[in-house]
């Protein structure tokens, strides 16, 4: 008896249930991101909370990249993955302004972009792209993407985490869906800035990976300026 229970420690518990074992190369780090063009401006902001589940790393990380001097992505999502995609734009850039001596506009970034995630469309990018800044006729242009780089151009987006709670925002506010006896008119720099701080400040009360401040960029043919705005911090 006692020969058999030793024997038996050696051997797999088949009485309890399967476990299945799970692994996933990806982590969600959270933040949101909005831009909205003007006729001859884009604003573009993201918020700085960096966190993994319940737990927040940092309060004031940048989501914001400046690629050029009229161009600005926003990437969120895995941060592992937005630090390796963003170094090598940033190194595409080099190679072309090098090669061609001059910068790459915003629409040719755009498709840059595009061809750079499409290419690891068999183990994409886990992140979430907004593209700001001005095309060759200076007006302001927002592009964003799926994650295997299709992408299409529009004067507002939000993407991220709470991207769902603020599309429908701007749809509203921006493009003046459902509403009746409105007249479609530019949107000023004024309001686009207003709005996109109100609909900042809705999905922070909605989305826990979206909080702590946000950080815009406000793109105009005179270059790219920063500002930034406070958000609940719990």
């Amino acid at each position: 008896m006692a020969m058999t229970e030793g024997a038996n420690r050696y051997l797999p518990d088949y009485s309890s249930h399967p476990v299945q074992h799970h692994f996933s190369p990806y982590s969600d780090n959270g933040g949101s991101i909005v831009s909205i063009a003007g006729d001859d401006f884009v604003v573009i902001g993201s918020d700085t909370r960096l966190s993994s589940g319940f737990s927040i790393h940092t309060r004031e990380q940048s989501k914001l990249f400046q690629v050029s001097n009229s161009s600005v992505l926003g990437s969120t999502g895995c941060w592992c993955d937005t630090l390796t995609l963003t170094r090598l734009v940033e190194a595409r850039m080099k190679m072309y302004e090098h090669s061609h001596n001059k910068v790459m506009s915003t629409p040719a970034i755009a498709q840059m972009l595009s061809t750079m995630m499409y290419y690891k469309r068999f183990f994409p990018y886990y992140v979430s792209n907004v593209l700001a800044g001005l095309d060759t006729e200076g007006k302001g242009c927002v592009f964003s993407y799926d994650p295997i780089g299709h992408f299409a151009r529009s004067d507002y987006r939000a993407g991220g985490s709470a991207g769902a709670l603020l599309q429908p925002l701007l749809d509203n506010q921006i493009g003046l869906k459902n509403q009746e006896g409105v007249t479609a008119a530019p949107i000023p720099l004024e309001r686009a800035l207003a709005i996109l701080k109100d609909v900042f400040i809705s999905a922070a009360e909605r989305d826990i990976y979206t909080g702590d401040g946000i950080e815009i960029k406000i793109i105009t043919k005179d270059g790219i300026r920063t500002e930034s705005f406070g958000l609940r911090k719990d």
